[in-house]
C-alpha cells in the first residue's frame, strides 16, 4: 500500500528494528531494503561494541545508533565498512570520534572519489538528501582481511578474493556463532547489484560464503536469514548471476547494447523483485568486463531508468 506522500510505509525510517540474531550480537533491519535501505549490525563484547555498517542519511544512522546504545553501557570501540557504497557508509560521520574505522583499502579509495556523498544525481526519484554527514574514511585497511575481537568474541574480516559487489567487499564472520554478516554480497529477497564489481566474482562469492556453513546470514538487504532458507537464497543467486551471464552473451553474440539485451530479456522468476532495474547496471559490468575495460557508470545508470522508464524510487 502506498501512502498519500508516494511512500511505502514499511520504508520510512521508523520501520526499522533491532534484532539479536545471536546472544550478544544485533542485526539493524531496514524494510523494504531497496535502494538505499540497507542493513547494519552490532556485535557487543566485554569491553565495548563492534559495529558493522552505518546508514545512508543522518536520520537513518542516528536511529540506528540510538538503538545500538539501548543495548548497554559498552561504548563503540570499531566498526567496519562492508564495502564503499553509499548506504553503508554515508553515516560513518556520526560514529563517535576516537571509533577505530576499518575496511578494505579498494572501498577506502572507492568512498574517498565518490561524489554522490556531497550531492545525489537525479538518477533517483525522490532525490535523497543525506543529511548532515561528511566523508569518514577507514582508519585501517586491509588487502585480504583481518580479525578483530570484541572482548573474547572473535570476528573474522574477510574478503572474497577479488571483485564481487564491489572491489573492496569484506565480510564480518563470527565462527563461533557461525554468524555472518554478508555485506551486499546477499540480497534476501530482491535484485543484486554488481555493477561495480564482478558478475562471475558475485557468483564465485556465493559458493565462498556457503562454505562457511552459516546458521544466521545478515544481508546487506533484507530479511534475517536462518536454516533452509539461507540455501535457497544462495541458490536464487546462483541462478540470477547465470541468468544475467546467459543475458549477456546473447547480446554479445547478436551485437546489442546492454539496454537492448536487457529490453529483450525475458527475467522469469526474477520479474517480481524489487529493483529489477538492476539487470541493465549489472549488464553494463558485464559487457565492460568482457571487453577489458572500466564501466561507465553514468552510462549503465542512464540506461537504468531508460529501461524502467523514469528514476529509480528510493525512500530514504
Amino acid at each position: 500500500m502506498i501512502s498519500a506522500s508516494g511512500r511505502d510505509p514499511v520504508s520510512t525510517p521508523d520501520a526499522a528494528r533491532l534484532h539479536e540474531v545471536a546472544p550478544g550480537a544485533y542485526a539493524w533491519v531496514q524494510p523494504d531494503g531497496t535502494w538505499w535501505i540497507n542493513n547494519a549490525g552490532v556485535v557487543a563484547g566485554d569491553d565495548g561494541l563492534l559495529v558493522v555498517d552505518t546508514c545512508a542519511t543522518a536520520a537513518r544512522t542516528e536511529r540506528f545508533l540510538s538503538a545500538v546504545r539501548a543495548t548497554g553501557d559498552a561504548p563503540i570501540r570499531l566498526a567496519v565498512n562492508t564495502h564503499q557504497h553509499g548506504d553503508h557508509t554515508y553515516g560513518n560521520s556520526l560514529l563517535p570520534a576516537n571509533t577505530v574505522l576499518i575496511g578494505h583499502e579498494r572501498m577506502r579509495e572507492g568512498l574517498r572519489v565518490d561524489p554522490i556523498i556531497d550531492g545525489c544525481p537525479p538518477f533517483w526519484q525522490p532525490v535523497p538528501d543525506w543529511g548532515p554527514v561528511t566523508r569518514r574514511l577507514p582508519d585501517v585497511t586491509t588487502g585480504s582481511g583481518l580479525t578483530v575481537h570484541a572482548g573474547d568474541r572473535r570476528v573474522e574480516l574477510m574478503h572474497p578474493g577479488g571483485p564481487a559487489h564491489t572491489a573492496g567487499d569484506l565480510i564480518a564472520w563470527l565462527p563461533e556463532q557461525r554468524l555472518l554478516y554478508a555485506g551486499d554480497l546477499v540480497f534476501a529477497g530482491l535484485t543484486p547489484l554488481v555493477f561495480m564489481g564482478s558478475v562471475p566474482g558475485a557468483l564465485a562469492a556465493v559458493d565462498w560464503l556457503a562454505a562457511l556453513g552459516p546458521a544466521t546470514v545478515v544481508p546487506g538487504h533484507g530479511p534475517v536469514l536462518t536454516g533452509p532458507d539461507i540455501e535457497r537464497v544462495f541458490d536464487e543467486h546462483r541462478r540470477y548471476y547465470r541468468l544475467v551471464l546467459a543475458i549477456a552473451g546473447d547480446g554479445l553474440a547478436r551485437n546489442l547494447t546492454p539496454l537492448e539485451a536487457a529490453t529483450k530479456a525475458d527475467l522469469g522468476e526474477f520479474a517480481d523483485w524489487a529493483d529489477a532495474e538492476r539487470l541493465v547496471a549489472n549488464l553494463h559490468r558485464a559487457y565492460a568486463d568482457h571487453a577489458g575495460r572500466d564501466i561507465d557508470l553514468i552510462a549503465a545508470l542512464t540506461d537504468t531508468t531508460a529501461w524502467l522508464g523514469g528514476p529509480m524510487h528510493t525512500s530514504v
